[in-house]
């Protein structure tokens, strides 16, 4: 079962400086239809102005990926924590006990992400927060692991049964991703536009994925994909 959920169709919000979209209930947008999707619960397509950003808010007991699409984010957080995450690359932010941070565009021009919550397995643990660089040429043509519970290698460790992944590919490319028994999948194509068993999907549309054993993503322009597998 796959469903397309239209950029369109999605909750927003308009702030002057930050233009949101909500693949999931959020905030003042409220649908009983789009509440979570397993453990996910939260995905967010944020455009944010120049030299503005989310000052510092508090979160507990959610894990929290922020995956940079255009331009950079500066994170600081009350461990002391300081980075600035560039397009391509991601940062996670395990919230445990409670942990307040900001999220700041520094830059002279538009930064745009995915914000992306997971609930985790476990609550009540320490905080935590790390970054890390992940070229896209590395993910070219197949989709690479960049945050995960699963047991995946250097990918940014969370605290949930969930992975998260990505890929750029050509046009006319295509590539295979196996879903583990009893696991859903929520896929974004942050740019282009593809074909996933059958079912087309333009950039920012999202794919709510179940019952399926094997997803074959096809690009039908050149296309990025994000793509977040979780318990059900």
């Amino acid at each position: 079962m796959i469903e397309r959920r239209p950029y369109a169709t999605l909750g927003g919000a308009h702030h002057g400086w930050l233009d949101s979209r909500h693949h999931f209930s959020f905030a003042d947008y409220f649908d009983p239809q789009r509440l979570h999707w397993g453990q996910l619960r939260v995905w967010n397509d944020d455009t944010i102005a120049p030299h503005s950003g989310f000052p510092r808010h508090p979160h507990r007991d959610m894990e929290i990926i922020t995956y940079v699409r255009e331009g950079a984010i500066t994170h600081q957080d009350t461990l002391g924590h300081q980075g600035r995450t560039e397009a391509g690359d991601v940062q996670v932010m395990s919230a445990g006990t409670g942990i307040a941070h900001s999220e700041m565009n520094q830059e002279d021009t538009v930064a745009r992400i995915f914000q992306i919550w997971i609930m985790p397995n476990e609550t009540g643990l320490p905080p935590a927060w790390d970054t890390r660089p992940f070229p896209r040429g590395e993910r070219s043509g197949h989709f690479i692991t960049l945050a995960s519970g699963l047991g995946d290698g250097d990918a940014l460790p969370i605290r949930a049964e969930a992975r998260l992944v990505a890929a750029t590919l050509e046009a006319g490319q295509s590539v295979r991703y196996p879903l583990a028994p009893g696991h859903k999948a929520y896929l974004v194509p942050a740019r282009g536009c593809i074909e996933v068993n059958g079912v087309t999907a333009e950039a920012g549309d999202g794919l709510a994925i179940a019952d399926e054993s094997q997803l074959h993503v096809s690009a039908i322009q050149e296309s990025e994909v994000v793509l977040v597998e979780v318990s059900a």
